[in-house]
């Protein structure tokens, strides 16, 4: 049983989870066999974890806690709005490719666990699509990218770009081609939001007077 000089809190269950993960995988992510492995009861683990859902949700939302600082950081940061819209998705892509080499383990658990919690998949999403949609509308404050609904603009790059840094296509990362059809992909996006860009649109579809 667990010493009573080292508490049993919510944390604690979580890093266990994520040691469990690791080890043996998510089919044996569940509150039992972490309650074996920090040697407690499983009623312990129940008065501060209800359910195994409840567990595995807490485990994924550490792994994106983990990630999301200096993501977050970015929407307050000055600076061009296309350059600092760049950062956050490389920022993303650095950070998801960072955790997939390091942790292969527990990158290989959450890529299966965030299909099963998906209120937190949803909200990381969320998260990611207002984040990208803050820096789209200063973007269009300062007259860099055109007037569009920032929301919309937003969550269509992130689905546009979602071969780069969604967990379902972690084996496609080690393409060396991967960064050049990254860049390509950003380009057509960019171009686009692009004020400048549309404007040489316009003008060169404007008839010629006679």
């Amino acid at each position: 049983m667990a010493s009573p000089e080292v508490p049993l809190t919510r944390d604690r269950i979580v890093a266990t989870a994520q040691d469990v993960l690791r080890r043996f995988g998510p089919e044996k992510a569940t509150v039992v066999d972490v309650a074996r492995a920090l040697g407690v009861s499983h009623a312990a683990v129940y008065r501060h974890v209800k359910t195994k859902a409840e567990l595995r949700d807490l485990v994924v939302q550490r792994w994106v806690d983990e990630i999301m600082p200096p993501i977050r950081a970015l929407v307050a940061r000055p600076g061009p709005a296309p350059k600092r819209l760049r950062q956050l998705f490389d920022t993303l892509i650095a950070a998801k490719r960072r955790k997939a080499a390091a942790d292969p383990e527990l990158f290989t658990a959450y890529r299966s666990l965030s299909a099963e919690t998906q209120s937190v998949a949803a909200a990381h999403v969320d998260e990611l699509v207002r984040l990208g949609a803050a820096i789209i509308q200063s973007g269009i404050a300062e007259g860099t990218f055109r007037h569009v609904d920032p929301v919309a603009a937003s969550q269509a790059i992130l689905f546009a770009t979602s071969r780069f840094h969604h967990p379902a296509h972690a084996m496609e990362w080690s393409d060396p081609k991967l960064d050049k059809i990254y860049d390509d992909v950003w380009r057509i996006q960019m171009e686009g939001l692009s004020v400048e860009k549309n404007s040489r649109v316009t003008k060169q579809k404007r008839p010629v007077r006679r």
